[in-house]
């Protein structure tokens, strides 16, 4: 329980009364989270105040929590409706990427106790994707930390286009430009279609998706993890192999929903491949 009280403390003090230590609160100055009240321009001492005692109170909170640094600046200063939206598209990417963990393991531990798993039956089926404006963001990562990873571009694209008043739906895709391993990294570009008038800004993209034809089986939400999905994977290139279609373009995951607004089984992700109409 974060105790309040009247005039400036000294770091230390506001500290022990924050329950942070001084190598964190040093870390949130330098992040811009929470600078101190004074900084005496002779001694460097910093004084903070009692009314920053609740401010810090949330950063530990969603420090416990394992919220990144670089969120928590788009949380803290959010009127609480919004702060609240943020945390829990936030909080299901995390429940999502401890899921997949989760199903891997149970995975493996019935591969291990019972031998292989039955192949799952995929129908491949073809479609014709419409031309569409899309936000995206590239980024570097390994295959533990995937889905994380996806996650927080997906929202830092989001919270752009919201800034700035575009249109968007749940929709939203990852090409992989290269495979990601277990045991090295990989690129991907996470795109989330939009309409109106934007800007690019940052790490932030904005291009045009042409209208393409993509081969693709849907997915269930719970058998979107590794190693499962692979099997999706394998039943769209048998099949683009097997009818001699060229290919146009890296494999995507195009989703169709949040993960937390879904059933187990209801469809959660077309894996695509582009080719040649």
């Amino acid at each position: 329980m974060v105790m309040r009280g009247i005039g400036s403390m000294t770091i230390g003090e506001f500290g022990r009364r924050a329950g942070l230590s001084i190598k964190a609160l040093r870390l949130y100055e330098a992040s811009g989270l929470l600078p101190p009240a004074e900084v005496d321009a002779a001694s460097s001492y910093r004084r903070y105040t009692a009314a920053q005692l609740d401010r810090a109170g949330r950063i530990s909170l969603l420090r416990r929590l394992g919220m990144p640094l670089s969120v928590i600046t788009e949380v803290i200063d959010l009127p609480d409706p919004a702060a609240v939206r943020r945390l829990d598209r936030w909080w299901s990417t995390e429940e999502a990427a401890f899921a997949a963990r989760r199903d891997s393991c149970t995975w493996l531990r019935t591969k291990l106790a019972h031998g292989e798993e039955p192949d799952r039956a995929y129908a491949v089926r073809t479609m014709l994707r419409p031309a569409r404006k899309v936000a995206t963001m590239r980024t570097e990562v390994d295959q533990q930390n995937l889905v994380t990873a996806m996650g927080a571009a997906e929202w830092e694209i989001r919270r752009h286009l919201d800034e700035q008043g575009a249109t968007t739906t749940a929709e939203h895709w990852v090409i992989y430009s290269s495979p990601v391993p277990t045991d090295g990294e990989g690129s991907i570009e996470v795109c989330v279609p939009y309409a109106g008038s934007v800007e690019p800004v940052d790490r932030l993209t904005l291009r045009m998706e042409p209208e393409h034809l993509v081969a693709y089986v849907s997915v269930a939400r719970d058998d979107c993890f590794y190693p499962r999905i692979t099997q999706a994977y394998e039943a769209v290139w048998e099949h683009v192999t097997a009818a001699g279609h060229l290919l146009a373009g890296p494999p995507r995951e195009i989703y169709l929903d949040w993960w937390d607004r879904l059933e187990g089984s209801d469809p959660f992700v077309h894996v695509a491949q582009p080719i040649e109409g």
